[in-house]
C-alpha cells in the first residue's frame, strides 16, 4: 500500500480473448511471445488461476470482485435475449448491473485516471457502457466479437448480416458505428493493433490533478484476439507455415511435454482424453484438403497471438520509458479456456450464421485470415491448448475455467520472480488486490446513492511479498455455473455437474492436485465429500440466485440454455 512519500501505483489489466492454458510460450507454447515471457521472468506465473467459462461472465468478476450471478451475467446477454426462463431475473440483466461497483467506478472517485482500450461485453445500453462505469477514456468494442478487419457485410435493409455481432463501439461518452471510428491508420484497421495504437495515445495524454500533479492511473486493455473469426495478417501466418502439419493431437503432446519441462505441471500428470466433440475426425482420418484447411486456422490464429504479444510490448515498452514500469502492478490472463466450439453446432448460432458465411465470406484455403473470412479454431486444436485439463470454454470442467495468468509488481521479492505458483486464485481477486494497492477501501454496503454488494475475492498482497502461502485456505468454497454446467470446489476437490447431452446428469468429483485432468470420479469412492461438496452446491446456488433448467428441458452448450439465442434485434439495445 503507499504511504504518504511514496506515488500511488499505476495498473495495467491486459485479458487475451479465448486465449488456451498453453498458447504463449512462458505457458509452453511454440508460438513466438518474447514479451509475455519477459513478463513471466520478471514477475509470476499462476497456473491455478480461474475465471468463469465465458467471456462476459468473466469480465463482470473482474470487475466486480463476486460472483457473475450477483453481478448481472447469470448467462450472457445473448442468452438471456433468447431465453424466458432468465429474463427479468436479478442477476440475469445481462449487463453488468448496479448492484456492483465497478472497479473503475471505485479507483475514479479515488482520483485514479481511468482508461480502456478494447472489448467490453458488458452491456449495450448507454447507461451500462464503459464510460457510465466509471472510464473516463475510452475506446470500446461494445458486443462480444467483431471482424478484426471491420469487414462488415450488411442486408439490404441496412442492418448487420451477422446479427449477433452488432458492429458498434464507443468513443468515450458516444456510442459510434465502425463507419465513424477516428485516426485510422493508413494501412488499414487491424483490431490489435488499434486497441494498442489508442491505449498508447491514452497514456500519453494524461492529465494533472489540481494540484498540478499527474494522476496515477487505471488502465484496462482487454484484446478481441485470438477470439473468432480468425483473421491476421499474412506475412505474421507465414511465419507459422508447416508447423501444424501433425495436427491437434501432436501439439498437445508437444505442449504437455513443454508444460511438464517449465514445472508448470506435475511430471507424473495424467491428461484427459481428447475428446471427439462434435463427431470431429482425428488427424489421421482427415482428407488432405481437410488437413490443410484446419492447419491453416491454426496458423492465423498462432499469428493473432504472436502479433497480440508485439503489441503488448509496446506499452510496456512506453511504461519502462517513462519511468512508470516500477510502480505499475501488469496483470495479464486470458478470459476462459481456449475456444473449442463448431460455431455451426450451436443453435444459438447455426445455420443462420452458416448461410451468412456461405454468402458474405470467402473461407477458401488461400483466404482463410484475410477479412472477407469467416472461420474458428475448432475443438482439437483448443484441447490442445487447454490439456492437460478436460475440454475448454463454455465447460465447468478445468479447460473452461482455468488459464494462464501473469503478474508483476514491485512487492515480488527477487527470489520469487520468474518462477511459478500453484495455488488457487480466482479473477474475481483482482478488484480487492487493485484496491489494497491503490490504498482505496470498498465503499461497502452504498456507493453513488445505491446499494451495492460486497466483494467475494481476496487480495494478493501478502500472497505476492511471500508472507503468505496462499489467497484462499482449504476450506474457502468456490462455485461455477453457465450454460447448466455446474461445479463445486473446496481445497483440491472438486464436483462437476454436467447435464444432458454434455454429461449424465450426476455429479462426479475430482481431486484435482492429484489429478488436474479430471480423469478420475471419485463419487462412488468418496460418497461424504461428494455429499459435503452438493450440500455447498446448493447453498451457493441459493447465496447467488443461480438458475438451473431442469434436466428434462436440456441445458448446457448446444441445446437448452446456450442454444435458444437464433439472433436478436439489437435496436434499442444502445439506447
Amino acid at each position: 500500500m503507499p504511504t504518504e512519500t511514496t506515488k500511488r501505483p499505476n495498473f495495467l489489466i491486459i485479458v487475451a480473448d479465448d486465449l488456451g492454458f498453453s498458447d504463449i510460450g512462458a505457458f509452453g507454447s511454440e508460438i513466438s511471445t518474447p514479451n509475455l515471457d519477459k513478463l513471466a521472468s520478471e514477475g509470476i506465473r499462476q497456473t491455478g488461476f480461474h475465471t468463469a467459462s465465458a467471456c462476459s461472465p468473466t469480465r463482470s468478476m473482474l470487475m466486480s470482485g463476486t460472483d457473475n450471478h450477483l453481478a448481472g451475467l447469470g448467462q450472457m446477454a445473448e442468452t438471456i435475449a433468447r431465453d424466458p426462463l432468465y429474463q427479468g431475473k436479478v442477476g440475469y440483466e445481462g449487463m453488468l448491473n448496479e448492484r456492483v461497483a465497478a472497479l473503475p467506478e471505485i479507483l475514479q472517485d479515488a482520483g485514479y485516471e481511468t482508461i480502456m482500450s478494447g472489448k467490453w461485453h458488458l452491456g449495450l445500453p448507454r447507461h451500462a457502457q464503459p464510460h457510465a462505469r466509471g472510464f473516463e477514456k475510452v475506446f470500446s468494442l461494445l458486443p462480444g466479437a467483431g471482424n478484426h478487419y471491420l469487414y462488415e457485410p450488411f442486408l439490404e435493409d441496412g442492418t448487420p448480416a451477422i446479427k449477433m455481432l452488432p458492429p458498434l463501439y464507443t468513443e468515450g461518452p458516444d456510442q459510434i458505428s465502425h463507419k465513424d471510428i477516428p485516426n485510422i491508420p493508413a494501412e488499414g484497421f487491424y483490431s490489435t493493433q488499434y486497441f494498442t495504437d489508442r491505449m498508447l495515445g491514452f497514456l500519453k495524454d494524461r492529465k494533472a490533478d489540481e494540484k498540478g500533479e499527474e494522476r496515477p492511473f487505471f488502465a484496462y486493455l482487454p484484446y478481441t484476439a485470438p477470439h473468432w473469426p480468425l483473421q491476421a495478417p499474412e506475412e505474421i501466418v507465414a511465419k507459422y507455415k508447416g508447423k501444424y502439419a501433425d495436427g491437434p493431437e501432436a501439439l498437445r503432446l508437444s505442449r504437455l511435454a513443454k508444460l511438464k519441462e517449465l514445472g508448470l505441471i506435475a511430471p507424473d500428470v495424467v491428461p484427459h482424453p481428447m475428446v471427439s466433440a462434435y463427431g470431429t475426425e482425428e488427424w489421421a482420418n482427415l482428407s488432405e484438403e481437410e488437413r490443410q484447411l484446419s492447419q491453416r486456422k491454426m496458423e492465423v490464429y498462432a499469428a493473432m497471438v504472436e502479433i497480440m504479444d508485439t503489441q503488448i510490448g509496446r506499452v510496456i515498452d512506453y511504461l519502462a520509458s517513462t519511468g512508470e514500469l516500477d510502480n505499475t502492478f501488469v496483470f495479464f490472463s486470458s478470459d476462459n479456456g481456449a475456444e473449442g466450439s463448431l460455431l455451426e453446432a450451436i443453435p444459438m448460432m447455426g445455420e443462420a450464421l452458416q448461410a451468412t458465411i456461405r454468402k458474405y465470406f470467402d473461407n477458401s484455403l488461400g483466404n482463410i485470415g484475410r477479412g472477407n473470412s469467416f472461420t474458428y479454431l475448432g475443438p482439437r486444436w483448443a484441447q490442445a491448448a487447454t490439456a492437460p485439463s478436460r475440454m475448454y470454454k463454455a465447460w465447468s470442467t478445468e479447460g473452461g475455467i482455468r488459464c494462464p495468468a501473469i503478474v508483476r509488481h514491485p512487492s515480488i521479492p527477487g527470489e520469487k520472480r520468474g518462477g511459478v505458483e500453484h495455488e488457487f486464485t480466482t479473477v474475481m481477486d483482482i478488484l480487492p488486490t487493485v484496491l489494497d494497492l491503490a490504498g482505496v477501501s470498498h465503499p461497502g454496503k452504498t456507493f453513488r446513492d445505491r446499494s451495492v454488494l460486497p466483494p467475494k475475492g481476496k487480495s494478493w498482497t501478502r500472497w505476492l511479498s511471500g508472507a503468505e502461502g496462499d489467497v484462499h485456505d482449504e476450506n474457502a468454497v468456490h462455485g461455477w455455473e453457465l450454460f447448466g454446467q455446474a461445479a463445486i470446489r473446496q481445497g483440491g476437490w472438486k464436483a462437476v455437474w454436467l447435464p444432458p447431452p454434455t454429461g449424465n446428469g450426476e455429479w462426479l468429483l475430482f481431486e484435482l492436485s492429484s489429478d488436474p485432468g479430471e480423469t478420475k470420479d471419485l463419487a462412488r469412492t468418496n460418497p461424504d465429500k461428494l455429499v459435503a461438496l452438493v450440500k455447498y452446491w446448493h447453498e451457493y446456488e441459493a447465496e447467488t440466485g443461480t438458475i438451473l433448467r431442469p434436466v428434462d428441458e436440456g441445458t448446457g452448450p448446444g441445446s437448452g440454455g446456450f442454444g435458444r439465442f437464433t439472433g436478436v434485434d439489437w435496436a434499442d439495445w444502445g439506447q
